[in-house]
């Protein structure tokens, strides 16, 4: 495995991927602001909860990227379109378990079976996290794809 190579590309195609979900929302394609809802599962200060968010977000896509690279040695396939397709699955996860599920680990999240509380104020994402907007599991699936891609265009494994 080359480490350096790792750290690089997997921060840059990170900061990528970071980048498109943002800009889907500052574009009004989703509501959804994923390192907000990350930042706040830490602490209830909104401002606070966009800066930790963030830096979980790149924390979490460095480490994603580092399964992205083992699966690529696993299989001696290193090429866009398969991180593009490893990014496709890992998209199709996170919109169909994880973004469902996410009520039952988040702090402030209310649940869909019970709904917003004192506490729990933050909308759930439901089903392919569609309660942000019937366009956020497009934003998410494209964002994973280009993470995939540019991972497995430019690492290199010597």
């Amino acid at each position: 495995m080359n480490w350096g190579s790792w750290l690089l590309w997997g921060f840059a195609s990170t900061v990528v991927l970071t980048t498109i979900l943002a800009g889907s929302q500052g574009l009004g394609l989703t509501r959804m602001n994923l390192p907000y809802m990350l930042g706040s599962m830490v602490t209830p200060n909104r401002d606070r909860a966009k800066l930790y968010g963030v830096a979980l977000h790149l924390v979490n896509g460095w480490i994603f990227s580092l399964i992205y690279v083992g699966a690529f040695h696993a299989t001696g396939v290193f090429t866009a379109w398969f991180g593009a397709a490893i990014g496709f699955v890992h998209a199709a996860f996170v919109l169909v378990v994880a973004m469902p599920v996410l009520p039952a680990m988040h702090p402030r999240m209310a649940s869909e079976l019970r709904g917003p509380t004192v506490v729990r104020q933050l909308e759930p994402p439901g089903f392919l996290a569609r309660n942000y907007g019937v366009r956020t599991p497009i934003s998410v699936i494209v964002a994973h794809v280009v993470f995939g891609a540019l991972l497995g265009f430019f690492y290199s494994p010597r």
